[in-house]
């Protein structure tokens, strides 16, 4: 767990993001895309904060504006107190070094002309640090990562996955940062890799006081490495809290079925998991429904939530959903039935 007393590194206040749609037959479509609505939450040194949701939710669109690789539409952004949502791209050079991302495709992500070398320094060769300096630090940084430093003068294509990734971690730590987005780290590899990659990213975060963004689809993977957990549905955060709350004790209707729907190795808990099967599609951001945006899909709709948005508020401990009947609901079939 976390410590909440640690400081704040990133806060993130109302965070919008709309896209222009694209026109239709000819047809000029003046409706936004809302792909992030309204999002607010922290992150203390040394915590992970997992944003979780399905695909298309908003995820990593919300990673990408904190980052400023997308502009955000309005909200506040304060990375260690410095508002930076509203800084032109020179005002944010000098801060870039306080917050970097991994991708979620370690190949892509990677220049294939570069030498892993060349790759990994290049921020340092940017920042305007000497060359021994450079190639010592790269050093660190591979062992740090657990790459060979005689594989430094290699090129990606001759990397396994996994050790792509690590290339890309070990690129995202040459300036020191507070803050790193990993943006569905370990979907592109293989499980046994995955597990690896994890390990290393928490024994970094240990190590080096780190905070973590975690964007991601795998509910077993966040809960294997998160402190807090934020639930995110079509641009809004429905849930979030400490890892073993929102887990052990999910209150909103979308995250209960998102678990009831997660893997379990346990046969036997498997056997006994009620499964929550949500009836029809998600709506589109291009016309999101009125109230509550979760209302089309939720078995306990009612007038209410068609006219009235719910807000998201403390039920306490630090534990919010934006709920108007929020409930605890197990997922799993008592032994007696």
């Amino acid at each position: 767990m976390g410590n909440r007393d640690a400081p704040i590194v990133l806060k993130v206040r109302d965070l919008v993001k709309n896209f222009e749609s694209r026109s239709t037959f000819g047809r000029r479509n003046n409706a936004p895309v809302q792909a992030v609505s309204g999002v607010s939450f922290d992150i203390h040194q040394g915590e992970t904060f997992s944003i979780v949701g399905e695909s298309g939710c908003g995820k990593s669109t919300t990673a990408r504006c904190i980052t400023r690789l997308l502009e955000p539409t309005s909200g506040s952004i304060e990375m260690n107190g410095t508002e930076i949502s509203k800084l032109t791209l020179k005002e944010l050079v000098p801060l870039r070094s306080q917050f970097q991302m991994v991708f979620q495709d370690p190949q892509a992500s990677l220049n294939p002309r570069q030498r892993v070398r060349d790759i990994i320094g290049e921020p340092l060769l940017i920042r305007g640090d000497d060359r021994s300096a450079i190639e010592q630090r790269v050093n660190e940084l591979a062992l740090q990562v657990r790459l060979r430093t005689e594989d430094l003068d290699r090129y990606p294509f001759q990397f396994s996955g996994g050790q792509r990734q690590r290339i890309g971690i070990a690129r995202s730590l040459a300036l020191n940062p507070n803050l790193i987005a990993l943006d569905e780290p370990v979907s592109a590899l293989d499980v046994s890799i995955q597990a690896e990659i994890i390990r290393l990213l928490k024994q970094l975060k240990d190590e080096m006081g780190l905070a973590y963004l975690l964007i991601a689809h795998d509910l077993a993977v966040v809960r294997h490495v998160s402190d807090y957990v934020g639930v995110m549905y079509l641009g809004k955060i429905v849930e979030s809290g400490s890892n073993a709350e929102v887990y052990e004790s999910p209150l909103h209707p979308y995250s209960q079925a998102l678990l009831s729907a997660a893997p379990i190795p346990d046969p036997d808990l498997e056997r006994a998991r009620r499964r929550i099967i949500l009836s029809g599609d998600v709506p589109s951001p291009l016309d999101p429904p009125s109230g509550c945006r979760f209302r089309t899909r939720c078995w306990k709709a009612d007038e209410q939530c068609s006219s009235v948005e719910p807000a998201l508020v403390d039920v306490g401990g630090g534990h919010k959903v934006a709920c108007h009947y929020p409930e605890e609901r197990s997922v799993f079939v008592r032994s007696s039935q």
